[in-house]
């Protein structure tokens, strides 16, 4: 007799919880805010944020120094109008990145610097690379926290991002534990907020009344004048500021980010005649830049003038120096209520600034015209100004401009004049140098489509140069010129003046070192240049080459730019 097997009864399938990682978390969190590449040195505490970002498609670029990718976060800030963001694992790494950060905070530049740190199960114990990162971080920082669990990870990096935008930007850190980073969480667990939908607009309006009483004041001005700070191209409120100064005939000066806001050859475009116009106007506009150094601390102004200042951060209007006019909020959207406010009146001054703007017209060309033997000059060892004459008449409208250094650059700010918004960059107030490489690329990385030009001290390029190779690996082309002089001149020259020259070379003499051979040696293009004639020549080699490139100009060691002769940065 023949058994028949039972039926066998169907099993329940239990479906297991879908689970993310930490990691994976940070990537969706990213994405969310529009990041669309991290710069990173590998650590073993952050290697699952890689893993998210593969998964979530945001490029890793991987550099040689955290520095490196702290610089390039905030420079890519910039560039973009998006936030920044650089992965480092713990202790060194993240106190190697510590001066990206102090530099994007001093340049109100968003970023996010994520740091590893030891698991929490270790918290106290002596783990590898184990440093309070957090409480180093807060000072630099507008937020500074560690991510306490592995469900709270997007949580907090949306976080940090919103803080990153309250008042004038700025950076943020966050530290994630290995051990809440690597951990898996069901995902209906975890909270990830959604794009677009976690933090508000931070454009801020300037108040109505604030805004009629500086049109006002504009209207009836006779010899106004306007700074245009960082903050103008921070806020992306370029057309505004463009509109108001061509509307009321004002004559314009640019700063730090905000050079560019006018193109050169723009009647209202000012740049040699900043302090006969400070000294003699009646009323005063500066926006989105402080009253530090730069400004000496606001005593650079008319006493008897009317200074209204404009800024995104309360505390820094009215800091340094008393003003008559105090307006907080976003410069673009002031500007242009600035322009309406004063365009509805039937007369807004502007017809009878002409002779104002034709006064800083002639002191503008008289200073020009006596420059103009120096750049022009045949002088070997090459005058730096005929260096940087050369880089200015060598840039095009789709050439961004780097700065890295401390006398060259100081040269540079006087003759080289970008010919669009956002074509400046230099480190902004910290005066960090070795922040050229990084820009260069962030820059390049971000808008392929421009030609990057930058200029580096042979001390700043020292610094980081070595993500030069970063530069050749990524395939990141730009035209790169080195004003050697084999010394760090603007300190020298200070030593000289204190202490005799017989002491001007104690700890600021470099070796004479030809960069060219350093940018062949890791796959770049090269060249040496100690006749002014050739320079122009080199560049347009660099140029063609479309390769990263390093052009080594032997600058005369014994002429120093006038505001290092003044000293005026330590004033």
């Amino acid at each position: 007799m023949t058994k028949t097997a039972p039926e066998s009864t169907p099993s329940l399938t239990v479906r297991e919880p879908e689970v993310i990682s930490g990691g994976h978390l940070v990537a969706k969190a990213l994405k969310a805010e529009g990041v669309d590449v991290i710069f990173t040195l590998c650590g073993g505490h952050i290697i699952d944020i890689y893993d998210g970002c593969v998964d979530e498609g945001i490029d890793v670029v991987d550099v040689r120094h955290e520095q490196v990718a702290a610089h390039a976060a905030d420079g890519y800030a910039r560039v973009t109008g998006r936030p920044g963001c650089a992965v480092v694992t713990a202790g060194p790494g993240t106190t190697d990145a510590v001066t990206g950060v102090a530099n994007a905070f001093r340049a109100e530049s968003p970023m996010l610097l994520i740091g590893g740190q030891g698991a929490l199960s270790q918290h106290k114990m002596g783990s590898l690379q184990d440093l309070p990162h957090v409480d180093m971080m807060a000072p630099i920082s507008k937020f500074s926290a560690t991510v306490p669990g592995t469900e709270r990870v997007a949580d907090m990096v949306s976080m940090a991002f919103r803080e990153c935008y309250h008042g004038a930007p700025g950076p943020s850190f966050l530290e994630i534990p290995r051990d809440v980073l690597d951990a898996k969480v069901p995902l209906d667990r975890a909270r990830i907020p959604k794009a677009g939908h976690y933090r508000a607009s931070t454009r801020q309006a300037g108040d109505p009344a604030a805004i009629e009483r500086l049109a006002d004041m504009l209207v009836h001005a006779s010899k106004p004048c306007i700074l245009l700070g960082s903050q103008v191209w921070t806020t992306r409120g370029t057309d505004a500021a463009i509109e108001l100064v061509r509307a009321l005939n004002v004559p314009a000066y640019m700063n730090g980010a905000g050079r560019g806001t006018l193109p050169p050859g723009d009647p209202h475009h000012f740049q040699l005649s900043r302090r006969y116009a400070f000294t003699n106007a009646d009323l005063i506009v500066i926006v989105g830049t402080p009253f530090d150094f730069r400004m000496g601390y606001g005593r650079r102004l008319s006493p008897t003038a009317t200074v209204v200042q404009i800024d995104l951060d309360y505390r820094t209007v009215g800091k340094n120096r008393d003003i008559d006019l105090g307006i907080v909020g976003d410069a673009g959207l002031i500007l242009s209520q600035v322009t309406q406010a004063a365009s509805g009146r039937l007369g807004n001054g502007a017809a009878g600034r002409k002779e104002w703007l034709e006064e800083l017209r002639a002191v503008e060309t008289q200073a020009y015209e006596k420059r103009l033997p120096r750049q022009l000059s045949d002088a070997e060892p090459i005058d730096p100004y005929r260096l940087v004459h050369e880089i200015n008449e060598f840039l095009t409208e789709d050439s961004i401009y780097i700065g890295d250094g401390g006398d060259i650059v100081t040269f540079s700010g006087q003759v080289v004049q970008p010919k669009a918004p956002g074509h400046w960059m230099d480190p902004g107030p910290l005066g960090t140098l070795g922040v050229g490489v990084p820009f260069v690329l962030a820059a390049k990385y971000a808008r392929p489509d421009k030609e990057v030009v930058a200029l580096f001290g042979d001390g700043a390029f020292s610094l980081t140069g070595w993500d030069f190779e970063t530069l050749v690996r990524y395939n990141l082309p730009f035209v790169g010129i080195v004003g050697n002089n084999s010394s760090m001149n603007q300190i020298r020259y200070g030593q000289i003046q204190k202490y005799g020259e017989d002491r001007g070379r104690v700890g600021n003499t470099l070796g004479d070192v030809r960069y060219s051979e350093f940018a062949k040696m890791l796959g770049g293009y090269g060249e040496e240049v100690r006749n002014p004639a050739d320079i122009r020549p080199a560049l347009e080699r660099a140029r063609e080459s479309g390769k990263p490139s390093l052009i080594n100009v032997w600058v005369d060691p014994e002429v120093y730019a006038p505001g290092t002769m003044n000293q005026t940065m330590y004033k």
